[in-house]
């Protein structure tokens, strides 16, 4: 297999359907990446992600950086062995996470001071360093590391920052580049930044381009700033971003959001959402998400969807998992990650059989009439 091989096979409108070829598997496009924060897709094995129809999981480098840390999962073979997934793995860049979760952090050119949200320990991370990281993990695809800022902030303060992020996305070039033997296998993704405003983000897409990468993520949304503001920014920062390159909308999201991005140009998504959900006792389903805990469900012998072709739908009822997940039994976490997971996924094959066949814009319409139609 080759390093790293985008293929576009069909489009509809702005829509790609595509190929990623890598070393270690295919990805098809466009794909949903479930979140294995710290080397697990919580409450749920490899083998029954895999089965759902994922080809690539995303793992995190500030999670990792401090538990374990990069350094002994190196040792013990690095993150696929140690989880036990053979597939590819992006991973994130650890800015996001540093920003969000960590206390007392002072930013500066060198990069992110930062206190461990677990012991209070001192850290700091910087491209070469977040590079270095991922490297130890054995990333097949590698974020280069940048800086986030309030879709709020002033105009100012986003420009100072995205020109930042784009001089740290020279260093992590550098430093991605620096470790040869990993760098003959995996990739490395840019990261555009702009918050909300289209000038910033074509020159981010600009400096990223002159850089060059083999993939771009368009960062800093779905921080809060709604669907629709988000859509006008999709509405035109893939299309400045390399056309014959794969495009990560990082974070993303609901599901009508996926769709919606899809319709957008965007082929790559990765979301806490299905397993959070999945934990705390929503299901995903065409006709919108349901609480099982609700009393309703008590004696309901049905699926969760009726529509949902995963083994958890084709074995238990509403009511079952509802009492699972009321009196508090693991196995009522496990499957409605599962389940939610399997809709994720059904939902990607659906919209690049869509693309395959010309008929996006009929399928995202008779989605969002089902999904949107009931929430509860």
């Amino acid at each position: 297999m080759p390093r790293f091989q985008f293929t576009i096979h069909a489009t509809d409108g702005k829509a790609r359907r595509g190929t990623i070829a890598m070393q270690r598997g295919e990805i098809r496009t466009p794909a949903f990446m479930p979140v294995g924060t710290a080397a697990t897709v919580k409450a749920v094995k490899p083998q029954d992600v895999r089965a759902s129809g994922a080809d690539i999981l995303l793992g995190n480098t500030y999670h990792l950086m401090l538990r374990p840390t990069a350094e002994r999962i190196a040792r013990l073979g690095g993150l696929h062995k140690f989880m036990g997934w053979d597939r590819p793995i992006l991973t994130d860049s650890g800015g996001y996470q540093v920003m969000s979760l960590s206390e007392l952090t002072k930013r500066s050119e060198e990069g992110v001071a930062f206190a461990s949200h677990l012991d209070g320990s001192r850290h700091m991370m910087s491209p070469e360093r977040s590079m270095e990281i991922q490297r130890l993990l054995g990333s097949d695809i590698v974020m280069a590391f940048d800086e986030l800022v309030p879709t709020t902030s002033t105009r100012e303060v986003q420009a100072k920052a995205m020109e930042r992020s784009m001089r740290w996305a020279k260093r992590s070039r550098a430093g991605f580049d620096s470790g040869e033997e990993h760098a003959a296998r995996a990739a490395l993704f840019g990261i555009q930044q702009g918050a909300l405003d289209e000038g910033l983000r074509k020159a981010s897409a600009d400096a990223l381009k002159d850089i060059g990468f083999d993939g771009y993520a368009v960062g800093g949304l779905a921080v809060g700033e709604g669907q629709e503001a988000m859509f006008g920014v999709l509405d035109y920062a893939p299309g400045q971003l390399d056309e014959t390159k794969p495009r990560y909308l990082m974070g993303v999201g609901k599901p009508d959001d996926i769709v919606g991005a899809v319709e957008r140009g965007i082929d790559m998504f990765d979301c806490v959402l299905p397993t959070r959900s999945g934990r705390t006792g929503q299901a995903f389903t065409r006709n919108g998400p349901i609480n099982i805990r609700n009393a309703r469900f008590a004696e309901d012998q049905g699926p969760l969807d009726p529509a949902c072709p995963c083994p958890v739908c084709s074995t238990w009822s509403r009511a079952y998992i509802h009492h699972l997940v009321r009196a508090g039994e693991i196995l009522g976490a496990m499957l409605m990650t599962e389940h939610n997971l399997w809709f994720y996924q059904t939902l990607m094959a659906d919209l690049r059989a869509a693309i395959e066949e010309q008929r996006l814009t009929a399928f995202a319409s008779d989605f969002r009439a089902k999904y949107q139609a009931k929430q509860d």
